[in-house]
């Protein structure tokens, strides 16, 4: 599959699944806006991945701030032209005490990182797919904004909310050319101990190449038909 013509926006992308997904759209083709809140982090990953400058850029943006996402979108545009798609894999969790131990802070911490900088992203973006009538947004979420166990509700609640927040611009962008998706995952397995170490508890963890290869799947016009889907990365649904 092949991205040649597409431009591709990913933050969070100095994290370990940011740079699985880069190096993977990178090598369909695609060219490269990069953003994460380390400039150092990002000129680690454009050495990793050798791109000629023409095919990538960076900036180290807060996104939990609508003006980064605005200046995101700006300078994408300045040196691309144009945007296609945008996978938001900015990351955080918060957990480990019941909900009456929680300070309101830790809420808001975490609907800051996985809510809020959804939609400052999508603000920013989302009106330019339309224009093009071609877009792919695409979020990752996990199995607890559905079912939220003990102990871990700031994250919850915020992936439920970005959840909610992503399914509804599915249906306002039914037939518009432009989709958004959510892909589920459990555990992220960077280390592989899936299948070095196979043990029952980690028989549902995902690899960051398999996370990858659904984001590149969804890239593409074969899946144009693919809207408002929670697709189940985890081995059951």
């Amino acid at each position: 599959m092949s991205l040649e013509n597409r431009v591709a926006v990913i933050t969070g992308a100095t994290g370990g699944l940011g740079r699985v997904v880069a190096r993977r759209l990178a090598q369909a083709g695609a060219r490269l806006a990069l953003f994460s809140i380390n400039q150092n982090h990002l000129d680690n990953l454009a050495l990793a991945l050798n791109l000629p400058l023409e095919r990538y850029l960076t900036s180290a943006l807060d996104f939990r701030h609508p003006q980064a996402a605005r200046k995101a979108q700006e300078l994408t545009l300045e040196k691309f032209k144009r945007a296609d798609i945008l996978i938001n894999v900015i990351g955080g969790w918060t957990g480990g005490k019941m909900v009456i131990d929680f300070e309101p802070a830790q809420f808001d911490e975490m609907l800051q990182q996985h809510f809020w900088t959804t939609l400052h992203l999508a603000q920013a973006f989302i009106p330019g797919f339309m224009e093009q009538k071609w877009g792919r947004l695409m979020v990752v979420t996990s199995p607890n904004a559905a079912l939220p166990p003990a102990k871990r509700a700031p994250y919850a609640v915020a992936k439920a909310a970005q959840e909610t927040l992503v399914l509804a611009m599915a249906q306002e962008l039914k037939a518009s050319g432009v989709t958004a998706n959510i892909l589920r995952v459990s555990t992220i397995d960077m280390d592989h101990a899936r299948l070095s170490q196979p043990t029952d508890a980690n028989a549902s963890w995902t690899l960051p190449e398999e996370i990858a290869e659904a984001i590149l799947y969804l890239c593409s016009d074969e899946a144009g038909m693919v809207n408002g889907a929670r697709i189940p990365l985890y081995g059951s649904p």
